[in-house]
């Protein structure tokens, strides 16, 4: 685990939280006490990004959700995620829905990664 904190006058006033995986580390809470522009930026992303680096992970997983992840490099992928439901007859309807879900899924992903910060290289420029 890794816990990054800022401090103001000596005290904690914001806060993000990551868990080390084995090629990964993984951004999962923040919070504040106070607001300070820029400074979810900073402990969530930039510090995360930066003992990612010092401690050799190939990369940092900034968690679901957030078109302001894009202009940070921060582009969307597909996770899978493994969950048990006791109910059958709700696990039946959760598995319909994320059935009828993936693709729609699939389509905003190339959506937001068209919208990423980095310029598309055409075949011809790749020669």
């Amino acid at each position: 685990m890794v816990l990054v904190l800022a401090e103001r006058d000596g005290r904690p006033v914001a806060g993000a939280l990551n868990f080390i995986g084995r090629e990964a580390l993984y951004g999962r809470y923040w919070g504040c006490t106070e607001h300070h522009p820029c400074l979810h930026f900073e402990l969530c992303y930039y510090q995360a990004i930066d003992w990612a680096i010092a401690h050799g992970l190939a990369k940092v997983e900034a968690g679901a959700q957030g078109e302001h992840k894009l202009a940070r490099g921060y582009l969307p992928a597909p996770v899978h995620s493994l969950h048990w439901i006791a109910d059958e007859g709700f696990a039946q309807a959760v598995d319909r829905y994320l059935r009828a879900e993936r693709d729609a899924v699939e389509e905003e992903i190339e959506i937001l990664t068209d919208c990423g910060p980095f310029r598309k290289v055409t075949v011809e420029e790749q020669q």
